[in-house]
């Protein structure tokens, strides 16, 4: 039931992007951008933790769970070290996905040779 509940949520929010992308203007790198920021706020308020809960891997792989990371790490860092954590909670909290999307998209272009476009 985990699998199916992760696939259910996980494949929601990549419908909702996919018609962003197809039914408006927005650009992918806005909408990305949006799924952070909205993952930040529902974090802020404390509604993200019920929803990853529930949905397990289908609301934490996704850029959402990002953002709840980010919020989580600042929140941590700022009870361990005052205002200061502000700056560097959210960093220390996402730097191994962060490495990781570095690593990848080297890779990527190692073993792709990516071109322009023209």
């Amino acid at each position: 039931m985990e699998y199916l509940k992760a696939f259910l949520v996980g494949g929601a929010i990549c419908l909702i992007g996919q018609l962003l992308i197809d039914k408006t203007k927005l650009t992918p790198a806005r909408i990305l951008v949006s799924y952070v920021v909205i993952g930040v706020l529902l974090g802020a308020v404390g509604l993200y933790e019920p929803f990853a809960e529930f949905a397990g891997a289908g609301a934490t792989v996704p850029l959402t769970g990002f953002g709840n990371t980010l919020v989580k790490g600042v929140r941590e860092a700022v009870d361990k070290q005052g205002f200061l954590g502000v700056f560097t909670g959210g960093l220390k909290a996402t730097a191994g996905g962060i490495a990781a999307a570095i690593v990848a998209g080297l890779l990527a272009a190692i073993l792709f040779r990516p071109k322009d476009k023209s």
